[in-house]
């Protein structure tokens, strides 16, 4: 309970709440913490504001400021992938470009990887040898219908199905934090005529000004792209995935922690607001964090953990058939926290109050 007092009053991280009426979301602004006068970080979106800022109960007051001179957060788009990094030091690729892979079916566009910690060291596999379609971060559903037909867009060998980049909405870069807007289309490949979208997905981005972890949230948000919904099934896996290292290979190379306590073995088709993953790697060990966010669909969600692989997926289809309904997005929020060393259950249990608690947080506007 110390380490968890000491942890609510330090370890900052990313909070978001409503803006204030009379602030200008279009004007610089800094945030003061009124029991100290720290200047904490401090963004402003069209309906909220972002803070770096510890979980814990305090009043902040806000003023106008002048813009930072330099970003802490970049995103650039160097023709192939968008990349994000903070401080200098590269956090992410989103590929937009298609990644070529020796069997082409397994090629793909729309997705994050490489993933690196502080130290550079990369926690993402792409196309790994056992499992080709798994691709860094990626979304796809696995069985599902659409008019009718199955269409698998997780598994490419089957040529149900493909998920691929379509456009870039906007990127942003700042001093809290930077990322992007993509779209992509979920094409279903059975229907007769050809193939025909089903699903549009836009991702948001966001990585933030934090250095002794790198903290990124994506939301993705699914559209029915016609008059027919698409029918997910029950399955034991489907939605966003990630796939870790190679050096996380086999069953000890990889340790799992969820929320309530369960472990790689006991915590397949369980439910958790948040995971850990830590495994060696590049000589010492490295961490990745999957925070669910209480908004979700059936929050908080099954999960996937592969008894044998580094693979881990926030499970919806395990809870039973599902549809995406024309005029009724589908949203999902999740966030990611990559880290060197072995993170624990309390930074974890800090990082998600931030996520998905309402910290005691209250904010004024200056005159």
């Amino acid at each position: 309970m110390v380490l968890l007092a000491l942890l609510l009053a330090f370890q900052e991280a990313p909070i978001e709440l409503p803006l204030p009426a009379g602030v200008d979301p279009a004007k610089g602004l800094r945030a003061i913490r009124v029991s100290d006068g720290k200047e904490v970080p401090a963004r402003a979106t069209k309906t909220s504001i972002v803070l770096l800022a510890a979980p814990a109960a305090a009043d902040y007051r806000i003023e106008s400021a002048a813009p930072a001179p330099s970003p802490a957060v970049d995103c650039v788009d160097d023709g192939k992938a968008l990349v994000v990094s903070v401080g200098g030091k590269t956090v992410l690729r989103y590929n937009h470009a298609v990644v070529d892979q020796p069997d082409p079916v397994f090629s793909r566009s729309g997705y994050l990887h490489p993933i690196s910690t502080p130290s550079g060291k990369t926690v993402t596999n792409d196309s790994p040898a056992n499992h080709l379609h798994h691709h860094g971060i990626w979304s796809a559903w696995t069985s599902s219908e659409f008019e009718g037909r199955k269409s698998n867009f997780w598994e490419s060998k089957e040529k149900q199905g493909k998920v691929e980049f379509v456009k870039i909405d906007g990127t942003v870069s700042g001093p809290v934090y930077g990322g992007f807007t993509v779209r992509h289309r979920f094409v279903n490949l059975t229907a007769p005529d050809g193939p025909k979208t089903a699903l549009d997905e836009v991702w948001d981005v966001r990585v933030y000004a934090l250095t002794d972890r790198y903290v990124f949230d994506l939301t993705s948000t699914q559209t029915a792209a016609s008059d027919h919904p698409l029918v997910i099934k029950e399955y034991r896996y489907g939605g966003i995935g990630f796939r870790g290292s190679p050096e996380w290979e086999g069953k000890t190379g990889v340790d799992f922690l969820t929320s309530e306590g369960k472990g790689r073995v006991d915590g397949h088709a369980t439910k958790a607001k948040w995971v850990l993953a830590t495994g060696k790697l590049g000589g010492g060990e490295a961490s990745v964090g999957f925070l669910c966010h209480p908004s979700n669909f059936r929050f908080p969600q099954p999960l996937r953990i592969h008894p044998d692989e580094p693979f881990f997926n926030w499970a919806v289809p395990q809870g039973g058939d599902f549809s995406i309904e024309p005029g009724k997005p589908y949203v999902a929020k999740y966030r990611f926290i990559v880290a060197d060393g072995r993170r624990s259950a309390a930074q974890m249990a800090i990082d998600w109050a931030a996520y998905g608690e309402a910290p005691g947080l209250t904010l004024s506007v200056a005159k």
